[in-house]
């Protein structure tokens, strides 16, 4: 099993179109137990894949590979050909300063499940503090963004407000404004409405439409089976750490290949 000191010949840094995620036969492990087996998934600039499957199948632990918020144990992961916590030199993989992976990290926005906002500040500092932190806007051009940001998230009228005086929609589409004021060339969602009441979820998928819509790169964990098939260019199901099956909604959800995905689809259907 490669330990990733050195980089598959494959890796090059090549200019690409914004927003291509490449995924080469990645393992991960905890501890004794392997939690990813082999996976490789690309998505194209402006692809939208959900990730679907059963509880514990692996499909958070990838999502969370690929801005290198969980290190991987074998395999590679590139945006735009290029590692998020690594540096290649040569044959040599060299692991970053954790400021540098940040500001990689930057061309990757996440929004979690828990929405993982900053309860000490308002909607409006918690969507200009990345910004401002890198070092990427000064404060003021952050703050302006920000604005920008949530009004185009419907909550122009709630930069004042401090977290614990949000809704849970609100609150996710605060993360939403948040991750965006980076300006990342991908996006990740982490079961975006699962910590929601039912009658939030739409305003949250509503956003994560236009976000679709706009060409962004969108990979999303997701229960939400319609929300899936009306969103994505392509489903992919995991089971096991395994991806089992990957292709348009209509061929996964209701003609589907593979007995583990036609069990998980009857379960859930």
């Amino acid at each position: 099993m490669s330990n990733l000191l050195h980089a598959p010949d494959s890796a090059t840094n090549t200019d690409c179109v914004s927003g291509l995620v490449e995924i080469r036969d990645v393992h991960k492990f905890y501890g004794e137990q392997e939690v990813l087996r082999g996976i490789s998934l690309t998505v194209s600039p402006g692809e939208v894949v959900s990730l679907i499957g059963p509880s514990g199948s692996g499909k958070s632990t990838l999502l969370r590979t690929i801005n290198h918020l969980e290190p991987i144990d074998a395999g590679e992961i590139t945006v735009d050909g290029e590692y998020i916590g690594y540096r290649q030199k040569g044959a040599q993989l060299h692991e970053l300063p954790e400021r540098e992976v940040l500001r990689r990290r930057a061309r990757v926005g996440i929004v979690f499940q828990n929405f993982n906002l900053f309860p000490h500040l308002t909607a409006l500092e918690n969507v200009a503090e990345g910004p401002t932190a890198l070092k990427l806007l000064s404060r003021a051009d952050a703050l302006t963004r920000a604005r920008d940001l949530l009004n185009s998230v419907g909550l122009g009228d709630k930069e004042h407000h401090y977290p614990r005086q949000l809704s849970g929609g609100q609150q996710q589409r605060v993360a939403i404004a948040r991750a965006l004021a980076l300006d990342p060339d991908v996006m990740l969602f982490d079961e975006p409405t699962s910590a929601l009441d039912p009658e939030l979820v739409g305003e949250v998928l509503s956003v994560i439409r236009e976000l679709a819509a706009s060409g962004k790169t969108l990979i999303i964990v997701t229960h939400e089976i319609s929300f899936a098939r009306e969103i994505s260019d392509r489903i992919a199901l995991l089971s096991d750490g395994a991806l089992v099956e990957i292709g348009p909604p209509g061929a996964v959800l209701d003609n589907p290949r593979h007995d583990r995905t036609r069990t998980f689809i009857n379960s859930i259907l």
